[in-house]
């Protein structure tokens, strides 16, 4: 099972399962008294803020802001504990920790919300049990997994101080690179192997990466879709998944409509 945060879900089908410090100078006028040596023009653009847990919680996605998406505060069983990530290569680290949506670096702050997007078929929703014995074994393993066709999205947002953001999302980039070819990682003492770090193309924000990041765990493969953008102090994370979809051994699209409404509300 990918190693996203969006654990514990109600799959029981086998094992399946990332701040701009602006310093643009203006130039100084030419001309007149020399102004530049009584103090200047030149002028400096002061460092973008450092956004406060409580200024995260309202620029966070929320209910209404995505069409057709169900937006919630995730709750413990969510999420994975800070700590609770290792990898067996150090430079991998950052790749590890936002897979799981768990922060690269160490933000000042930082909300999380569990966006769930169901298809048509999931929202009808199991079928009955006097159904599925009406249906060959085929069918019910494929109306099963109709049902579980839900796309789950932990969106994070870190806020950073000073360059923080900046240095962060350039350490993920690297850590992408340098392990594009798969490492080890223990989450919650559970062993699984990254196979693959796939870069994506996206624009989003002032800067970001996107991967699609294969793992397989007791024999099980799965893709999860990650994405970090930075918006000044501010990144925001995307690790995606979908159950169907892992199980068919199915691609599935990023979360656009998600990582769309974030950049919007961030501006």
């Amino acid at each position: 099972m990918p190693a996203t945060a969006i654990r514990r879900t109600v799959l029981t089908v086998s094992a399946v399962s990332l701040s701009l410090l602006v310093t643009a100078c203006g130039g100084g006028e030419q001309g007149g008294e020399d102004k530049e040596a009584k103090g200047g023009t030149k002028s400096e653009k002061p460092a973008a803020k450092t956004l406060t847990a409580a200024e995260l919680e309202k620029l966070v996605v929320a209910k209404g802001d995505v069409q057709g998406h169900e937006i919630t505060k995730p709750g413990k069983a969510d999420v994975f504990e800070p700590g609770s990530v290792s990898v067996d290569k150090a430079e991998c680290d950052a790749v590890g920790q936002v897979l799981s949506a768990l922060p690269a670096g160490k933000p000042a702050a930082t909300v999380q919300r569990l966006v769930v997007q169901e298809s048509e078929a999931a929202k009808k929703g199991m079928p009955s049990v006097e159904e599925l014995g009406e249906m060959t074994e085929k069918e019910a393993e494929e109306a099963t997994l109709d049902s579980l066709d839900i796309t789950k999205t932990m969106t994070s947002l870190w806020s950073y101080e000073a360059d923080g953001a900046e240095q962060a999302l350039a350490a993920l980039r690297g850590a992408g690179e340098k392990c594009a070819g798969g490492f080890s990682m223990t989450i919650d003492g559970e062993k699984q192997q990254v196979t693959k770090v796939s870069e994506e193309k996206l624009a989003a924000g002032e800067d970001a990466v996107a991967w699609t990041v294969g793992t397989k765990q007791d024999g099980s493969a799965g893709e999860t879709k990650v994405v970090v953008f930075r918006q000044g102090t501010t990144l925001a994370g995307f690790s995606s998944f979908n159950i169907a979809a892992v199980t068919r051994g199915e691609a599935f699209e990023q979360p656009t409509a998600v990582i769309d409404a974030q950049a919007a509300k961030l501006g």
